[in-house]
């Protein structure tokens, strides 16, 4: 048994028990012996019952909603993750049998005379999901959907952290029995064994655990869709009004305590309005109220795992050490929970662990710059390349440095857009992941092989037409 920890209390109240290797091979068995019927279903009948998910967990809203509020420590975003689940089922459940369609085209002439082709999508036949603990039903089944749109068996196994909503979520799955899924509860142990069980691995979470799975799917050889942690950087440019932009950075730095992957964790400012935005933001990130007394009435929650809370503040005192320099916030406080209110660093150098190592946290610290090339290199340090953005007077302007930066995707004149547009097809760059873009149609179609059908409609070639003497 594993105790769980409560982000808003700091006390351990409730517990799980992980599979073990044996039950997680019997498992995937089962879902194998599933999956033929389920990949025989037409695409069109396929989302016929996904939409039937939603409706499932369009019931269960309510209990869905409350455990992820509890394994999270705030309510309204995770009501915005059931919504937006129902939304991303619809949506694929719309997209799918058109998509698949367009990808498996009628026979053809091949180049070669007298050969006709065909191509089949033929889906893997056991999809395994690791998701991380920020937004825990949202990065459950942000891979799991679009699997089993294209014909999948599917397990997921979410962090051990926020597992509270597993238990509602599969009362809704057992709701639509036709749906060869299981959501398990378990640690790395667990995902270790699930990555020897399955055929494909998706995996969201940090670099560092990312880089096993790597291995661990190597090892088994299967191909593995990693989604890793940013450092993402935003660029805004002398021509953006220093306000404005000021509320854009906060926003897209601190919406859920920073504990997002596409959060702004660099601002690189012009030196013309550094001075203006600098006073615009402190005195925004000083109006940021905290939850904790109560959960319907603050902007940002506490962490949601205590390590997390323990790392950025090492990075904050690290970098205070190093010479920066701490506007507001800087002190993780204990209020139950582990709180931390939005911290403005200047001063910082690209040598501190803060400008380096993903935070994950509510911090912002401010580079100015003198020139573009400046800000673009300075943009482009480190071995990260998840998403970036740039602000300006004008989007072209904007868009003329954001074709610069090394990122998968680039916000112009917003931040962290990734976070609220599913279909815009992007990679992740450097160390931020790898694999096909999990946005766009990709989401879906990495989830097939390809099988060419070769057919011979002449006549077959003899031996003889490979003789020493046939020329």
């Amino acid at each position: 048994m594993i105790a769980i920890r409560n982000p808003r209390t700091g006390l351990d109240d409730h517990r799980i028990d992980p599979l073990d290797s044996v039950t997680i091979d019997d498992l995937a068995t089962s879902l194998r012996h599933r999956q033929p019927d389920w990949a025989a279903r037409s695409p069109e009948t396929r989302a016929g019952i996904l939409r039937r998910l939603a409706e499932a967990i369009d019931r269960h809203r309510e209990a869905l909603a409350e455990a992820l509020t509890i394994d999270t420590g705030r309510r309204a975003i995770s009501i915005i993750e059931v919504d937006g689940t129902i939304r991303a089922i619809d949506r694929w459940a719309a997209r799918a049998p058109a998509l698949i369609a367009s990808h498996s085209p009628d026979p053809r002439s091949s180049a070669v005379p007298g050969i006709e082709l065909e191509t089949r999508l033929v889906p893997y036949p056991l999809v395994g999901v690791i998701s991380p603990w920020n937004f825990p039903l949202t990065l459950a089944l942000i891979d799991a959907i679009p699997a089993l749109a294209a014909g999948c068996a599917v397990i997921v196994k979410p962090s051990e952290v926020t597992p509270r909503f597993i238990g509602p979520l599969m009362q809704a799955i057992a709701e639509v029995p036709e749906l060869p899924i299981a959501v398990i509860e378990g640690d790395g142990t667990t995902g270790a064994a699930m990555v020897a069980a399955v055929d494909f691995v998706a995996f969201t979470g940090s670099v560092t655990t990312g880089r096993q799975v790597a291995v661990a799917a190597a090892s088994a050889f299967i191909p593995a869709s990693l989604e890793l942690g940013g450092k993402d950087p935003m660029i805004i440019l002398a021509s953006a009004d220093p306000a404005w932009a000021a509320r854009i950075a906060l926003r897209a730095s601190v919406v859920n305590t920073g504990q997002a992957c596409q959060s702004i964790e660099r601002l690189y400012v012009a030196r013309q309005i550094a001075e203006p935005f600098l006073a615009a933001l402190v005195e925004l990130a000083e109006q940021v109220r905290l939850n904790d007394s109560d959960i319907g009435a603050g902007d940002i929650g506490p962490f949601i795992f205590a390590k997390q809370a323990a790392i950025v503040q090492a990075q904050i005192d690290d970098a205070v050490a190093r010479g920066a320099v701490v506007h507001c916030g800087g002190t993780v406080e204990q209020r139950g929970g582990l709180y931390l209110r939005p911290t403005v660093l200047t001063e910082v150098t690209p040598e501190m662990a803060i400008m380096r190592e993903e935070t994950f946290g509510p911090v912002l610290p401010v580079t100015p710059f003198a020139t573009i090339d400046e800000a673009v290199g300075l943009a482009n340090q480190g071995a990260f390349g998840l998403s970036a953005a740039v602000l300006a007077g004008t989007a072209a302007e904007a868009e003329a440095v954001a074709v610069r930066l090394e990122a998968g995707a680039i916000s112009i004149n917003d931040g962290a857009l990734t976070s609220m547009v599913a279909d815009a097809e992007k990679s992740s760059f450097g160390s931020s992941g790898l694999g096909p873009s999990r946005m766009g149609d990709s989401g879906l179609l990495r989830f097939f092989r390809k099988q060419a059908l070769i057919r011979q409609t002449g006549v077959a070639l003899p031996l003889a037409a490979y003789a020493e003497d046939a020329r």
